[in-house]
C-alpha cells in the first residue's frame, strides 16, 4: 500500500529539515513505512520552501496564504491523484514525534478501523500549556459534543491517519483551524471506523489562543447553518 505524509508548512524554516530527516529515517528502518512525503507550503515568507525543494521530497506551493485547512486540502488532492492508499496529516512545527507514526499506522493496515487520531489524553506526558489543558480543550470536546454530537478525548488534534475510503469522503472546506472539526464530523458522519492512540505533543510554542478558538467555533456554526 502506498502511504503519503502531508506535512502543511508556513514559515517553519528552524523545523523542516528536522521533520524529514527524522520521517525519511522512518522510511528507511520501519515496517510499514512512508512511500512519499508531500510538504504543501502556504507560501511561507521564510526560507521554508528553498530548505524543502533541495530535501528531494514531493514540495507543493500556494501562491498566496490560503491557512492549513486549505494546505491539507491540497495535499489530499494530490494524494488521491497520485494512487495513495493511505494518508498521515502531520503538523511542520516540530511538535508531534515521527516515531508516533507507526503506532498510528498499524490499525489501518491491519484493515480494524478507517481513520487513526492521535490524542494527547491517553497515559503520554505532555507538556500541554495550563490554560489549553483547562480551558481550551475542555472547552473543544463540549463544543464537538454539542454542536457536532462527537466525543473524542482530543477532537483538536492534527495527528490523523486516513485510509482511502476516508480520504475520498472527507472535502476539506474550512480553509482556517476550524478544518479539524470540520474532518471528524464528516468522519463520524460518514459512519466510518475511527480509533485514537496515544502520542506526545511537544509545545514549543503557545499556538492557537482564546480569540482563535472562537473563531474556530464561528466558523463551524456558520459551515453549520448553511452545510
Amino acid at each position: 500500500m502506498k502511504v503519503f505524509c502531508i506535512i502543511p508548512v508556513w514559515n517553519e524554516e528552524k523545523n523542516i529539515v528536522k521533520i524529514i530527516n527524522d520521517l525519511k529515517d522512518l522510511t528507511d528502518l520501519t515496517d510499514p513505512s512512508i512511500d512519499e512525503i508531500v510538504v504543501v507550503d502556504d507560501n511561507s515568507n521564510d526560507n521554508t520552501y528553498n530548505l524543502v525543494k533541495n530535501k528531494g521530497v514531493t514540495v507543493l506551493r500556494h501562491i498566496i496564504n490560503r491557512d492549513q485547512g486549505a494546505a491539507l486540502a491540497t495535499g489530499n488532492e494530490y494524494a488521491l491523484q497520485n494512487n495513495a492508499d493511505i494518508v498521515i496529516h502531520f503538523d511542520g512545527d516540530g511538535q508531534f514525534l515521527v516515531s508516533d507514526i507507526r503506532r498510528a499506522l498499524k490499525p489501518i493496515f491491519a484493515n480494524e478501523v478507517d481513520v487513526v487520531y492521535g490524542s494527547r489524553f491517553l497515559g503520554k506526558e505532555n507538556n500541554i500549556p495550563r490554560l489549553k489543558k483547562n480551558i481550551l480543550f475542555p472547552i473543544a470536546r463540549m463544543v464537538n459534543y454539542f454542536l457536532l454530537g462527537i466525543k473524542m478525548t482530543d477532537p483538536q488534534s492534527g495527528f490523523r491517519v486516513m485510509n482511502k475510503k476516508a480520504l475520498k469522503l472527507i472535502d476539506i472546506n474550512q480553509r482556517g483551524k476550524a478544518h479539524c472539526s470540520e474532518i471528524l464530523y464528516k468522519v463520524f458522519k460518514n459512519n466510518l471506523r475511527v480509533k485514537e492512540v496515544p502520542i506526545t505533543v511537544i509545545y514549543n510554542h503557545f499556538g492557537q489562543n482564546f480569540f482563535g478558538g472562537v473563531k474556530i467555533v464561528k466558523d463551524l456554526l456558520i459551515s453549520k447553518l448553511i452545510g
